[in-house]
């Protein structure tokens, strides 16, 4: 009898993976810990739920969460067609009725004749002998038993993240470089690695007056973090006095404004997040703003003006692993490769992204279980630019060795559009190679 895979956790990611492998003729077991155990966001006994919000976010193929949604259903995505079942107005946006969603999710899963159900929680994992492959889906608030277990395959504390400190990435062709110039602190690497936005005293201050007097996220007993003193919110640093960000992540030193010859009051420095720099991180802004204060506050930061923001700062609970380092290109555990991992615990950030790392295993491990070797999707395709992040092969040069960061799917994660053409012109043209070469790719699936 061929043994079952193992999923564990059965959220957006878990049931993709056990459906996936389920419609390829491989069984499966699937651990959950509901509705003995539920965790301190979840209210319902349902799986696949949508705890924050009922929102896929963005339709249209031109933007990257759109096109990855695409994507998904030309490659039978089970969840995505569940999803568009059950949709809800929503303008531009996929939203969906979430309870029609998991219940219909949870129907799907429970009768299907390969997977079996196991209500159990967890805490360590099984023998290869018995389990060949494992896939750990367990999401942002894994147990605390099996996170133990997680370190524990992983050899220490320092591969596995407990909160998120994120900051955010803007779009380059928003950046307004009449203002913002190159430059790196005293000329060192290439002299130019940073984009660097010059504040003046009054800038600075009715800055520094903004991000203190902005609505925060307060956050829930389970997100509660401890901050680290390298990365601490912005808005904590600016409690602490008029001065603090200006001899920290927005200190001037070494950084002639060219249009003054002199160094600014207070600079906020931009890096490159990919190698072709179509996206820039806010260094050191990681921020509990709430998102639309939050824009606002970070727009007041001179080059920012009409900045288009692809991801926004955020500190919260979440477990993830250092997947650069611990996984090989299959997501599997490279010092124990029975252990192959889904969803949020990767760096994934988002209910489609959740999904589509989800899909992504199932195929993996069904070529595996078929005998077949499976060809990840290219980099020009959403699906394999969130894979390149997952793996930090897409990130910009020299920064591959830094902290890895949950992130969602945006084009900055894909390779550059060559020419000159209008921003909107070239999110068309990022959206239709994206799935042009998607179906050249899924011609030679072999699963």
């Amino acid at each position: 009898m061929t043994p079952s895979v193992w999923v564990i956790g059965a959220g957006l990611a878990g049931c993709e993976v056990a459906l996936q492998l389920s419609r390829r003729g491989i069984p499966v077991r699937l651990s959950e810990m509901k509705p003995e155990k539920r965790t301190p966001a979840q209210v319902s006994d349902h799986y696949a739920e949508l705890v924050c919000s009922n929102s896929f976010r963005a339709a249209n193929v031109e933007n990257a969460v759109g096109c990855i949604k695409e994507e998904m259903r030309r490659l039978g995505g089970a969840l995505m067609a569940i999803a568009d079942q059950h949709q809800v107005p929503a303008g531009g946006a996929l939203a969906v009725d979430r309870e029609l969603f998991s219940a219909a999710v949870t129907e799907r899963v429970r009768n299907d004749p390969l997977i079996q159900v196991v209500a159990e929680e967890r805490v360590n994992f099984p023998s290869p002998e018995e389990a060949p492959d494992v896939v750990v889906a367990t999401g942002p608030l894994t147990s605390p038993g099996l996170s133990s277990a997680i370190v524990q395959a992983c050899g220490g504390t320092e591969r596995l993240y407990f909160y998120d400190a994120i900051a955010p990435i803007v779009a380059a062709d928003s950046v307004n470089l009449d203002i913002a110039y190159r430059a790196s602190r005293y000329g060192k690497g290439e002299g130019d690695d940073y984009l660097n936005c010059p504040l003046d005293r009054p800038i600075y201050e009715r800055f520094l007056a903004a991000v203190l007097a902005a609505e925060k996220v307060s956050p829930e007993q389970f997100e509660e973090a401890k901050y680290f003193e390298g990365c601490l919110p912005i808005e904590v640093m600016a409690e602490r006095g008029p001065e603090t960000l200006r001899f920290g992540c927005m200190k001037p030193v070494g950084l002639d404004d060219p249009k003054t010859g002199r160094w600014p009051w207070a600079v906020v420095q931009l890096r490159a997040e990919d190698r072709d720099r179509t996206a820039y991180n806010l260094v050191g802004f990681q921020t509990r703003m709430k998102w639309g204060p939050q824009a606002e506050v970070f727009r007041m930061i001179p080059g920012l003006e009409q900045a288009e923001f692809l991801r926004m700062g955020s500190i919260h609970r979440n477990t993830y692993l250092d997947s650069p380092r611990l996984l090989d290109a299959e997501l599997r555990l490279k010092s124990r490769p029975q252990l192959n991992f889904a969803g949020q615990i990767t760096g994934v950030e988002g209910y489609v992204e959740s999904i589509a790392c989800g899909l992504l295993v199932g195929l993996m491990v069904s070529a595996r279980r078929l005998g077949k070797t499976f060809v990840p999707p290219p980099p020009t395709t959403t699906l394999g630019a969130l894979h390149g992040h997952v793996l930090g092969t897409l990130k910009a040069e020299g920064t591959k060795a830094e902290r890895h960061v949950p992130s969602n799917v945006h084009w900055g994660l894909c390779p550059a559009i060559g020419g000159k053409t209008g921003k909107k012109d070239r999110k068309k043209l990022y959206g239709e190679r994206a799935l042009q070469e998607l179906e050249t790719w899924r011609l030679g699936l072999v699963v």
